[in-house]
């Protein structure tokens, strides 16, 4: 999410940090781009959008409720990239 958009959807406080995932969604000729972000405090303001906002542990992810195909598939490099400990730039086409 760019960061205006994490600030209006969850009212976070964080701290950008490096590009994490660049997706290519075929179907409508998009790319989105995300970014690491570390967060500053576990309270959330969410926008007059967002009906609920809260912090997940990798298995209490509902993974079959996740709207977007890219947020789904950036959330699996993350806890991937987590479980090596090393972080890079992952490209993904979106069908």
């Amino acid at each position: 999410m760019l960061p205006a958009e994490t600030d209006e959807e969850a009212g976070a406080q964080f701290e950008m940090q490096g590009l994490f995932t660049v997706l290519n969604v075929v179907r409508v000729g998009q790319v989105h781009l995300f970014y690491r972000a570390r967060l500053l405090s576990t309270e959330f303001k969410p926008g007059h959008e967002t009906l609920e906002a809260r912090l997940f542990t990798e298995s209490e992810i509902p993974w079959d409720e996740i709207a977007f195909k890219t947020v789904k598939a950036t959330l699996e490099h993350y806890f991937a990239d987590r479980r090596t400990g090393k972080f890079g730039i992952h490209t993904v086409d979106i069908a």
